[in-house]
């Protein structure tokens, strides 16, 4: 995996490194997808930060890529993800500084990568939003520090989602009310997506933690 990860950058992404008062959000894609896809939430969201939306390192075919091949449903390998953990950290490092703060919101693969960056170095992250999303099961390096300190999180997902499993969905549950401070939502009806009051409590999310600069005025 290289450093130099493809991306797709807001317009008003900054020059330069950036130090920790200046935050940036960062999208991070599910299985199968590309750096555009989750760019499309942006103007749902009302995201006033600069932004980039990076593809996954590992092709799976044109257009598609991922952060890590599937192995065992819910429960993939540790080496591969932290391999991509450390991959987005040298991009981050290398086109935002390495003071930069980021604002990771994932998706599914996406999800649990944004929830890599508050585990690793957890002082440059902000807010992290997982969309139908989990956790890992290793223990990672700052867990010990979000035990302590508890920062905000947002985990969104839905009750029929048939994608990611029951194990994950509990080692989850168990570990981010415990390691952060949880805005936990379940939407009724659900299936492995993101809906319009997903989007509506993200933003206030957003608002809420990173200021009200996070987001457009309605």
């Amino acid at each position: 995996m290289s450093a130099s990860l493809i991306d797709r950058r807001s317009a008003d992404w900054p020059e330069g490194d950036l130090g920790p008062d200046r935050p940036v959000a960062l999208l991070l894609h599910g299985y199968g997808s590309n750096e555009h896809d989750l760019a499309g939430l942006v103007p749902a969201i009302g995201l006033a930060l600069p932004w980039a939306s990076l593809r996954a390192p590992l092709e799976l075919a044109p257009g598609a890529s991922a952060w890590f091949a599937l192995t065992m449903p819910g429960d993939p390998d540790p080496a591969p993800v932290m391999e991509a953990t450390e991959a987005i950290w040298a991009w981050i490092d290398a086109s935002a500084g390495l003071e930069a703060r980021v604002v990771p919101i994932g998706f599914s693969q996406g999800g649990l990568m944004a929830s890599q960056l508050l585990r690793t170095r957890p002082r440059r992250v902000l807010a992290p939003v997982v969309l139908a999303g989990f956790v890992l099961g290793t223990e990672q390096p700052a867990d010990a520090d979000l035990l302590a300190e508890r920062p905000a999180a947002f985990w969104g997902r839905g009750d029929a989602d048939r994608v990611i499993t029951p194990d994950a969905i509990a080692r989850t549950a168990a570990f981010l009310p415990q390691h952060t401070t949880l805005v936990e939502r379940i939407y009724r009806g659900l299936a492995h997506g993101v809906s319009a009051e997903e989007i509506d409590d993200v933003r206030a999310f957003l608002a809420a933690e990173v200021g009200a600069e996070a987001v457009t005025p309605r």
